[in-house]
């Protein structure tokens, strides 16, 4: 008989902040970009007050030397964006972003499905050293639109932020990660032509995308 997805659930530590905790499900998933072997749910991170707080703590450590003027969050990080922007912005001796009032926005998608901001957002980007947060980064194709973006309104990149990154870095850009593929060694990303589990008739758990999941 075979297990159901959720009983399959494994509870993992982030190797940076033993207080943050999630959950993976092994199996076969397709997301909009590509087929994964691992569902991660960054779900508790995102909606639980004191999982955000502890994973903020571990991005800003990795940003204390690097100005930031603004935070682009993306897949629905805006509390741990909140409490980055706080961590940040605390009084340390030597933090270059101290005391700084800095801001925390998120794009729009238009009907070309393009991140766009609108002219009063305008002004936090425009010469703006710009900390780019996302979910996670597997493929990478959501930060290179957004790097895309940044580049329009003439934004300064000043680091890229994930909860979980399957890679280290992205077009060349290092990623910082709350998570990293060292929490799940044998995590893959294959395109849909060259996935193994579909060669091999795997059924396909769920779709998944930053909302979590739906079973097919």
């Amino acid at each position: 008989m075979k297990i159901i997805m959720e009983a399959r659930k494994i509870e993992i530590i982030s190797n940076r902040n033993s207080n943050v905790k999630t959950c993976i499900i092994p199996g076969h998933f397709v997301t909009g970009h590509s087929h994964v072997n691992y569902y991660v749910d960054m779900h508790s991170l995102k909606r639980q007050f004191k999982m955000s707080k502890e994973a903020a703590k571990v991005l800003a450590s990795d940003f204390s030397n690097t100005p930031v003027d603004t935070i682009i969050c993306l897949e629905g990080t805006q509390v741990i964006g909140a409490f980055l922007a706080e961590g940040l912005a605390e009084d340390f001796p030597h933090s270059v972003n101290s005391g700084a009032d800095i801001n925390v926005i998120t794009p729009e998608l238009n009907s070309s499905n393009q991140m766009i901001f609108r002219d009063d957002s305008e002004s936090v980007i425009w010469n703006k050293n710009v900390l780019v947060l996302i979910s996670s980064a597997s493929t990478g194709r959501t930060v290179e639109a957004c790097l895309e973006c940044l580049t329009y309104y003439s934004g300064n990149l000043a680091g890229v932020a994930a909860l979980f990154s399957a890679a280290g870095e992205l077009g060349g850009i290092p990623v910082s990660a709350v998570f990293h593929k060292s929490d799940l060694p044998d995590y893959a990303s294959f395109p849909q032509s060259e996935c193994p589990m579909c060669r091999d008739k795997i059924k396909v758990d769920a779709l998944i995308n930053d909302h979590g999941y739906s079973k097919v």
